[in-house]
């Protein structure tokens, strides 16, 4: 019996994601779990979901990625983020030159890809201010979700965050709020802060070509409005954005029957 499903498993710090294709690569299932405190039960209960769906190991093509990915035994081998989520975005997005901005949980990775190979990458601090993490902690520090805090943020300005540690950050959050600083503005200052951080780094590449962001925040429609204005150019997004790493993952399954 041949192999009728090739399976990519990214395991970030914050979620874990998986894609399954065919042999044409087509996306039959995406998969979306919390990553939790282990890596390895994360694996275990994406291991019974895909048994669920009659996909076994056995008998598919298991690639994984991401921060846990070496907790993925049942995995034929394992590939590292940045060759994943540069193989995903430019399968997802149709075109084999872009740059990608991955902003995830723990860091934020930007990665020039021409011709469908990867020339040039860039990844930020962890305990930086660009990240999906940061955008977690200060929502939760204002009492909303990340989504109410880009919502406010439209209708928020004049405020800004100076530091680019989440710790830091978080303490002027709170000296912001003790000032009786109105909501709407300290979010303003959160999205911007994850803006100009991400901005600072990608001018360190040439933005000649098409800009994607992919990663959790990608749905975040002002925010990726803002970095755009901040690069000067278009950021494109799309829904299966968040599963990039995922998708480049099961396209290194699928090539290695090929």
């Amino acid at each position: 019996m041949g192999v009728e499903h090739y399976v990519g498993i990214d395991i970030g710090s914050t979620c874990a994601k998986t894609v399954v294709m065919n042999g044409e690569g087509e996306i039959l299932h995406r998969l979306l779990r919390p990553t939790g405190w282990s890596s390895v039960g994360t694996a275990a209960s994406i291991r019974e979901e895909l048994e669920g769906l009659g996909i076994h190991a056995s008998d598919s093509r298991v690639v994984s990625t991401g921060y846990g990915r070496a907790s993925v035994p049942f995995a034929d081998r394992q590939v590292t983020e940045i060759t994943c989520h540069a193989k995903g975005a430019c399968h997802i997005h149709g075109t084999q030159d872009l740059t990608v901005i991955d902003i995830g949980g723990q860091d934020t990775k930007l990665i020039a890809v021409e011709r469908g190979q990867v020339t040039d990458f860039l990844m930020n601090d962890k305990c930086s201010a660009g990240t999906g993490r940061f955008l977690e902690v200060m929502a939760n520090t204002l009492s909303v979700t990340p989504d109410q805090l880009c919502a406010l943020a439209q209708r928020g300005g004049g405020a800004s965050i100076s530091s680019m540690c989440t710790v830091f950050a978080e303490s002027e959050v709170i000296g912001l709020i003790g000032k009786g600083e109105k909501r709407e503005n300290i979010a303003y200052a959160v999205v911007e802060s994850i803006v100009l951080k991400v901005a600072s780094q990608a001018g360190r590449l040439k933005l000649d070509q098409t800009v994607c962001l992919t990663g959790g925040l990608c749905g975040f429609d002002y925010l990726r409005s803002r970095l755009g204005r901040a690069l000067h150019c278009e950021v494109i997004s799309c829904a299966d954005g968040r599963y990039a790493g995922a998708a480049g993952a099961a396209l290194c399954a699928l090539q290695t029957d090929r």
